[in-house]
């Protein structure tokens, strides 16, 4: 899955002369948490987050809500956005797990994502990577969701994929990972449609090497 497949195309954005607080009307009236600020052409020029919005405390202490409202009215999103060359940006032709890592990495909530010319062509969220797992994995469809462990050897995966295919089954989403705590030894879950808990027992403890460890329905 690739970003391009999971991002919102033509996100909201704003341009630098836009007040502060527009920005945050725009923010509340349609519950998004970051603002991409472009120039002509819809040029990155930087990003607005509900943390650039916030009020420091010490400044909060220091005027009273009149001077607060003021303060507010008067400053455009150019004074308070991260400017581009601080903002991490990403391709739509990049893989959705590059940027599940480039965001875990820098802590961050989202990328905006641009063209070779620099313009945004639309922005993918935490939220967005979390759908795009989901999906991956079958979430949105009925079926059994299946764990089954096996070691880390050429082969062994073959061996998985013939079962399947022995039995006629056809798998909605899958996905491995290493087995917590046991190296050696990788976790493969997958998504069954119209099976029960005891064929697939039954079928994938045939194979010797590997192990059953989970199964239940997820709707």
């Amino acid at each position: 899955m690739l970003v391009k497949d999971c991002m919102t195309r033509h996100p909201i954005i704003i341009s630098t002369s836009t007040k502060v607080i527009e920005a945050q009307q725009i923010m509340t009236e349609n519950h998004v948490r970051h603002l991409p600020v472009t120039s002509d052409g819809k040029k990155l020029e930087g990003l607005i987050t509900r943390t650039r919005l916030a009020l420091k405390p010490d400044m909060l202490g220091s005027l009273d809500m009149w001077e607060i409202s003021r303060h507010l009215s008067n400053l455009s999103v150019k004074e308070v956005m991260v400017k581009k060359d601080k903002v991490l940006t990403i391709a739509s032709d990049r893989t959705i797990e590059r940027a599940a890592k480039m965001m875990a990495d820098h802590k961050i909530g989202c990328l905006p994502v641009v063209d070779g010319d620099g313009a945004v062509e639309g922005i993918i969220s935490e939220v967005d990577v979390l759908h795009s797992y989901q999906e991956m994995l079958g979430l949105p469809m009925d079926g059994l969701r299946v764990t089954v462990r096996m070691p880390d050897k050429n082969g062994e995966f073959t061996k998985f994929m013939k079962v399947l295919g022995d039995n006629g089954w056809g798998v909605m989403g899958i996905g491995t990972y290493p087995t917590p705590r046991k190296e050696g030894w990788y976790d493969v879950v997958l998504k069954i449609p119209r099976v029960t808990a005891e064929q697939v027992r039954a079928a994938f403890s045939q194979i010797e090497s590997q192990e059953v460890v989970d199964i239940r329905d997820v709707v």
